[in-house]
């Protein structure tokens, strides 16, 4: 009951905040100069089409019922202009895109694929030696392994995205010539060449952020060996595994599980830096080219396609921070 509850409060929590990141991102575009009519007007566009234009993409009402429109298209699909010419949007409609004539959620659609791909394997390799390098310099602290791993550590912090591409890309790449240089191929396509042309990406992006998990997973652990209940563990005679493992771990992931969602959802909306070094056509690689034609209704599809996937994995973040750690579930 406790736990249906804890979840309940979660979930309204995070329909909440989508709501509010819809009308705050409505608003932003809405008070931008760019026009989206008179881009899909083109050039020479007298006043009677941009007058057409905007009431055929519902921009002729005041921006109140834009947003509410908006809203009603999401969950109940939505249609613009009338007769012979009338563009249907099926629910969840998240815009129309009349520069490419195309609904936004099928163009981000089209492109999640890749964004998924890069993000959920960087995301395994990471996790995994982020996590375990952290742990292994604690237990080792003040020994040449753990300079060692601090050391790479602080370079992979330090380092921008663009730099550690270009430096995988140059050495690997080229140099060794090991690896694909740039290119995306589809998983049911051929599974080995979509792994293949995506190892570089997967290792650059995990290099990164592992870093980070590394110094967070070494000053937790650090601390958490501090506590009274681990010297109490110590003193029953239970081996380093079992101290570690089944004792201290456990509070160490807290932390961790909480930045990783939040880097997760960011990845999955799309890794905007890495999609363009490496070749890739992503959602990153989308929202750049909706920003330079100032395409609105892509930018604002795919702004909210973001905070959904940011907004949904931190719900599941708390739900699996009240699976570790059950005092939550009283907050």
């Amino acid at each position: 009951m406790r736990t249906a509850r804890f979840a309940a409060t979660r979930f309204a929590g995070m329909l909440l905040v989508l709501l509010v990141v819809a009308f705050v991102t409505f608003v932003v575009f809405y008070v931008l100069p760019a026009d989206p009519a008179r881009m899909a007007c083109g050039r020479p566009c007298s006043p009677e089409s941009l007058a057409l234009a905007r009431e055929f993409m519902g921009y002729d009402v005041p921006w109140y019922q834009q947003f509410l429109d908006f809203l009603g298209g999401i969950f109940g699909g939505r249609t613009f202009g009338t007769g012979a010419a009338a563009i249907h949007c099926t629910a969840p409609c998240f815009g129309y895109d009349f520069q490419n004539n195309v609904d936004v959620l099928g163009e981000i659609g089209s492109r999640v694929g890749v964004s998924f791909s890069v993000a959920l394997g960087a995301a395994a390799i990471w996790i995994v030696a982020g996590v375990g390098l952290g742990v292994l310099s604690a237990l080792r602290r003040g020994t040449a392994v753990d300079r060692v791993t601090m050391a790479a550590a602080m370079a992979g912090v330090s380092m921008p995205a663009y730099l550690a591409g270009m430096i995988g890309i140059t050495i690997f790449a080229f140099a060794l010539d090991v690896v694909p240089k740039n290119g995306y191929v589809p998983l049911t396509e051929d599974p080995a060449q979509w792994a293949w042309h995506l190892v570089l990406p997967w290792f650059v992006l995990a290099f990164l952020h592992a870093a980070i998990y590394a110094r967070l997973t070494r000053g937790q652990m650090l601390e958490t060996l501090g506590e009274d209940y681990i010297r109490t563990a110590w003193a029953k005679g239970l081996t380093e595994r079992k101290v570690v493992g089944r004792h201290a771990l456990r509070n160490v992931l807290l932390p961790v599980v909480t930045v990783f969602g939040v880097d997760l959802g960011s990845l999955l909306a799309g890794t905007v830096i890495t999609e363009r070094i490496f070749g890739m056509a992503g959602v990153g690689r989308l929202l750049v080219d909706a920003i330079s034609s100032l395409n609105l209704p892509v930018l604002l599809g795919v702004t909210l396609f973001s905070a959904l996937l940011v907004t949904v994995l931190n719900f599941l973040v708390d739900l699996c921070y009240g699976a570790l750690d059950p005092r939550a579930r009283l907050v």
